[in-house]
């Protein structure tokens, strides 16, 4: 594996926020404790780190329960037996995409893993931990995942298990439905020990993320990456001073994100999520649906709303209160208030994520500060593009380089048109060049001798003549590329491989695709790779 650095300023679509965050800017600080160099402050932050002993060993049971009944290997069973005895924790997390969901969510685990590892070199006991976002409730981002068949096209696979609509996909269990998609998925995967891995884990009676904890389970044994199902009813147990918190304090801290996100726009950057007056950071469970919770004053008083239509059921703060206490497994958190429960339920290090989380992060700190006194600061996860021998092949062939391809697919025919004009017709475009400057520079030389304010008008001349040069190239290579059937087949190849759906390539491959062409031994050099200090895009050339 060859590895290449890419500024994520070179990567389309990078938000002004990630980007400064990564150089950490004056502008981006007051969002954010600590620098994205976890190096410089592991030792600092790991002092911070207020974890009741109780509570560990409550969340460690958990855990363990949790992940033997996912067969969990022995050196996870270790780092589970480490994290009772005091060790701080590494976390990330994911959506349960289908048979593992996209790349990135393998570049999260094994960034936990080495910042884990960094963390315990430097004296402060650490493991890794993978949180299962299994109470989310939008089956449409999990239920397929997309895989490269032998000739380069992406096939969608799509598994039809349901629970009812705005469910958790917690409750999404598989039934007999999923055999003929495992099989399909087989039959791309070829024989390989990955394929193997699916038709062990996405079984009849598993759900959604019974299954994928399963899969990471057996991916990752070599490092016992510790795996939390975040639907679990002893987690909300625990959780439940924070669900309480964000009711009892919920007008203030609506008012801080309100107010943070003034400060986040005044600086120029976005805010990643939509916050009101009325919003209240949990959800709660309504006939088997996730469902959102608003606070209102009404009359002089304060009540709370389940849903947002005119069916939406009315609460009294002591009413949802006790409704909290007497069942807490019928809430959740929002994407906002969740980093502080994953931070209250774990002795949390640090979190690595990728730019959306990182964004949510930047509002959340309001959050973690009103209710935990400590902001956990955030480390970009790993971000890579592989570049396999076929694909670098056609790169080379075409003399391109990957942030060709991250124009787009027609801007990347384009080029690859104009690089495969005749040889006469390109030739002659650059004779025209050259014959251009000579002859202006000549004009320019006889204007100045004449009248100097005639320079510019020469210069505006040479500007119009050159842009309708390029306009012209530019026709000639369309016409080429409609007439090269060949070059719209490598453009298409090309941008499917690195640049799916004008994304980049990790947030839209199935991880399990690199795992069965390549096998552990490929996750094993993504690790040695990793360098949590260098948070550049990286071209993995195979």
């Amino acid at each position: 594996m060859k590895a290449q650095c890419l500024p994520f300023s070179q990567i389309p679509h990078t938000t002004r926020l990630f980007a400064d965050f990564l150089t950490y800017q004056p502008n981006i600080q007051p969002f954010y404790p600590r620098s994205p160099n976890f190096n410089e402050w592991l030792k600092e932050e790991a002092a911070k780190i207020s974890y009741d002993s109780s509570r560990r060993e409550r969340v460690a049971a958990i855990l363990e329960r949790q992940n033997k009944s996912w067969d969990a290997s022995p050196k996870t069973l270790a780092n589970l037996d480490r994290l009772r005895k005091g060790a701080a924790a590494v976390v990330t997390g994911q959506q349960v995409g289908l048979f593992g969901g996209p790349m990135f969510a393998i570049y999260k685990a094994l960034t936990a893993v080495k910042l884990a590892e960094e963390a315990t070199e430097a004296g402060i006991d650490a493991v890794p931990v993978f949180w299962l976002a299994t109470y989310d409730h939008d089956l449409a981002e999990v239920n397929h995942v997309s895989i490269p068949s032998p000739d380069g096209a992406l096939q969608v696979l799509t598994t039809p298990s349901h629970d009812v609509p705005g469910a958790p996909v917690s409750a999404v269990r598989l039934g007999d439905e999923i055999i003929p998609i495992v099989e399909q998925a087989a039959n791309l995967l070829g024989d390989s020990e990955a394929a193997q891995f699916l038709r062990d884990t996405y079984r009849p009676g598993e759900t959604l993320g019974t299954a994928f904890a399963r899969l990471f389970a057996r991916i990752f044994a070599d490092w016992g990456v510790i795996l939390l199902d975040a639907s679990d009813p002893e987690l909300d147990r625990v959780a439940e001073p924070i669900y309480r918190a964000a009711v009892e304090r919920s007008a203030e801290l609506t008012a801080t994100l309100l107010a943070r996100g003034e400060a986040l726009e005044a600086a120029g950057y976005h805010q990643q999520v939509k916050v009101t007056s009325s919003s209240v950071l949990l959800f709660t469970l309504q006939q088997g649906a996730r469902t959102p919770i608003h606070r209102r004053e009404h009359g002089g008083t304060v009540e709370f709303l389940t849903g947002s239509d005119a069916t939406a059921e009315k609460l009294s703060q002591a009413d949802l209160l006790a409704r909290i206490s007497a069942s807490p497994e019928l809430f959740s958190p929002n994407v906002l208030l969740r980093p502080i429960v994953e931070d209250y339920l774990l002795p949390t290090l640090a979190y690595t994520g990728g730019a959306a989380e990182t964004a949510y992060f930047a509002q959340a700190g309001a959050v973690f500060e009103a209710l935990l006194g400590r902001a956990t600061p955030i480390v970009p996860r790993f971000s890579a593009t592989v570049v396999e021998p076929k694909t670098q092949r056609l790169i080379e062939r075409h003399g391109i380089t990957v942030p060709d391809v991250f124009a787009g697919p027609e801007a990347l025919r384009r080029q690859l048109a104009e690089r495969g004009l005749p040889e006469d017709l390109q030739a002659a475009f650059d004779a025209a060049r050259k014959s251009l400057d000579s002859h202006l520079l000549s004009v320019k030389e006889k204007l100045v001798k004449l009248d100097r304010t005639l320079v510019d008008a020469a210069e505006t001349a040479r500007s119009k003549i050159e842009y309708q040069l390029e306009r012209l190239q530019s026709q000639a290579a369309r016409a080429e590329a409609q007439k090269s059937e060949l070059v719209t087949r490598h453009a298409e190849s090309l941008s499917q491989a690195l640049y799916p759906d004008k994304g980049l390539q990790e947030r839209a491959i199935g991880g399990v695709y690199f795992l069965a062409r390549y096998g552990r031994e490929f996750l094993h050099q993504l690790h040695d790779a990793i360098q949590p200090d260098c948070h550049d895009h990286q071209i993995l050339e195979l």
